[in-house]
């Protein structure tokens, strides 16, 4: 394709939010890379988060409206030290994967309820909301003219990243008036070192990561930075991640740093509800459709540390493990709360998590059905 052409890009219609994502074409200017990284990359050996792509995806806010999307050579930005967003941290993201299917096909997972979400957090954040049509299919010419940075090996993934933050630049405490919409692409492998493998986990009984009308519900840049000095202790200490508890009475698990967390106790799955202190997780909702689906009884309830002690000192807790976009699924371990540390189903990987894990990995990947309809596949 030549250098600053505009393109016609056609609306793909798939199984996940084909009403929402089809109609007329969109015109997105494109100007590509005269030099690939891609030779560079040891797609065997990758971790997380720290390569690239090709390419990115721009689109600038001013004067009321958003303005036309442009995919360029993914590179560094301008911007004055006096940037509103270095200083007050408006500014808020996503994060998806796109897979490569079985069939040769990309597939993308529960693409719609990420961009909700994105908008949903945008909306916390006092940031204009980003059309869902103009979003969804940049992201999908995006993906097709950087499709060779998908890994093809099971277990690895494209790392998608859309976020947005405030342009202004200036050092008054007020909302901004423009702002930049960017998505970027990292080919990534496990997030933990653990890789799927039980984790570690530590409560923070003298932290708070969010309270009721916070942000703890939003993604957020500050909400990841009010979790950091916690993160990096319990790290020190030899543990993956913190368990968090609700800010008022340090008793109710919230969780994980950067996933949710469900327990088996007996046979019932339980997870801490939505209360607007914790994200709601596409992956926890995923687990929560799937289990029911299966016949299982799933709670989405307060559940306090005491109560998790308790049940795992009467052999009631049979498995724990956490869910998110990055790791997925990710058992636990141990858990130490104060002086005392527990261990689940005898440090193993237990068998509801490896069987989550294996059906949503095999959704992503095209190696198992569908049911639920939340893969937009891209030919």
């Amino acid at each position: 394709m030549p250098q600053g052409v505009g393109v016609r890009v056609p609306s793909s219609p798939g199984k996940s939010g084909a009403n929402i994502f089809s109609g007329d074409e969109m015109a997105i200017e494109v100007r590509k890379t005269k030099h690939s990284k891609i030779s560079k990359v040891d797609f065997a050996g990758l971790g997380f988060g720290d390569i690239f792509s090709d390419h990115m995806l721009k689109m600038a806010y001013g004067k009321g409206r958003w303005g036309a999307p442009k995919i360029v050579p993914f590179g560094p930005m301008r911007i004055f030290p006096s940037l509103s967003t270095l200083h007050y941290g408006q500014s808020v993201f996503e994060g998806l994967k796109a897979f490569y299917a079985k069939d040769g096909s990309i597939n993308v997972f529960r693409p719609e309820r990420h961009i909700d979400r994105f908008n949903l957090s945008c909306h916390r954040l006092c940031i204009p909301p980003v059309d869902k049509k103009v979003f969804f299919e940049g992201l999908v010419h995006l993906l097709r003219i950087d499709r060779e940075w998908i890994p093809k090996q099971k277990g690895y993934s494209l790392y998608i990243r859309p976020f947005a933050f405030a342009m202004d630049s200036t050092l008054g405490v007020h909302v901004a008036n423009t702002y930049q919409f960017m998505i970027i692409l990292s080919p990534v492998g496990a997030y933990y070192k653990e890789g799927f493998n039980p984790v570690k986990l530590v409560t923070a009984v003298e932290h708070a990561r969010s309270v009721e009308g916070g942000c703890g519900a939003v993604k957020t840049a500050g909400n990841y930075a009010a979790s950091l000095f916690a993160a990096n202790e319990a790290q020190k200490k030899g543990f993956t991640q913190v368990l968090w508890l609700d800010g008022v009475h340090r008793n109710y698990i919230e969780e994980v740093g950067t996933m949710n967390v469900f327990f088996l106790i007996d046979d019932v799955l339980v997870t801490p509800h939505l209360s607007g202190t914790i994200l709601a997780g596409v992956t926890r909702d995923s687990v929560i459709q799937i289990a029911r689906d299966w016949g299982m009884e799933v709670n989405e309830r307060r559940i306090s540390v005491d109560e998790l002690m308790k049940a795992a000192d009467s052999g009631r807790l049979k498995e724990a493990f956490g869910t998110g976009t990055a790791a997925v699924i990710s058992p636990v371990g141990t858990i130490r709360h104060k002086n005392k540390t527990i261990t689940i189903n005898e440090g193993k990987t237990g068998k509801l998590a490896l069987k989550l894990y294996n059906t949503i990995t095999g959704i992503q990947y095209g190696e198992k059905p569908d049911k639920f309809k939340w893969i937009y596949k891209i030919k």
